[in-house]
C-alpha cells in the first residue's frame, strides 16, 4: 500500500473510529470484545483499502455485523451462569433511578438475544437503516429481517416488562 493510502486510511480511522467503536460495543456488549471486533475488521479493510472505492464506513460496518455473527457460531451458545440466588432489582427511588435501570436491564436484555437478532436490532433502530438496507448488510432477506427484529422485541418486551410499557406509550404517541 502506498504512502497516499496509508495516510487515507489512517485519516478514515481518525475520523470514524469513534463511531464504528459504539456499533461494534453495541454488537459485542463488551468494550473489549468491541475493541477486537473492530480492530479485526480494520484489519480486513486496510487489506483491501486501496480496492475500496467511495465511502469505506458501510464497508468496514459490514465486516462488523458478519464477523460478530461468524464469531457467535463459533464459540455457539454460551453457558448460561448459575446464582445462588436471585438478585434484588435495583432500587429506584427517582424517575432518574427507574430510568436508568430500565437501561440497565434491557442493556443485560440485549446480551442476552442471539448475536444475529442483535445486529438486526443495531441496524435497524440505533443505525436507522430500512429492512431492505439491514438485509444486504447481513446478507438475508427482508422477510429474515423483519421476523428477527419481530422475535427480539419480544424477548426483550418478556426480559424487561418496563419495555413494553415503554414500547406502549410510544405507540400510542404515534
Amino acid at each position: 500500500m502506498g504512502r497516499a493510502s496509508e495516510r487515507e486510511f489512517t485519516a478514515f480511522v481518525h475520523e470514524r473510529g469513534d463511531v464504528l467503536l459504539r456499533v461494534a460495543q453495541a454488537l459485542a456488549g463488551d468494550r473489549y470484545a468491541a475493541e477486537d471486533l473492530l480492530q479485526n475488521a480494520l484489519a480486513k479493510a486496510y487489506a483491501r483499502w486501496p480496492r475500496i472505492r467511495g465511502d469505506a464506513e458501510p464497508y468496514v460496518r459490514q465486516i462488523l455485523y458478519h464477523d460478530q455473527v461468524s464469531a457467535w457460531r463459533r464459540r455457539g451458545r454460551r453457558a448460561e451462569v448459575p446464582h445462588a440466588e436471585v438478585p434484588e432489582p435495583p432500587a429506584a427511588d427517582t424517575q432518574h433511578d427507574h430510568d436508568t435501570a430500565v437501561r440497565m436491564m434491557l442493556r443485560d436484555a440485549l446480551m442476552m438475544l442471539p448475536p444475529r437478532q442483535r445486529a438486526v436490532l443495531v441496524l435497524r433502530y440505533l443505525e436507522d437503516q430500512t429492512v431492505e438496507q439491514t438485509a444486504a448488510a447481513l446478507g438475508c432477506r427482508p422477510g429474515t429481517v423483519a421476523s428477527q427484529a419481530s422475535r427480539a422485541l419480544s424477548k426483550l418486551r418478556e426480559l424487561v416488562p418496563e419495555f413494553a410499557e415503554l414500547t406502549k406509550r410510544a405507540e400510542a404517541l404515534r
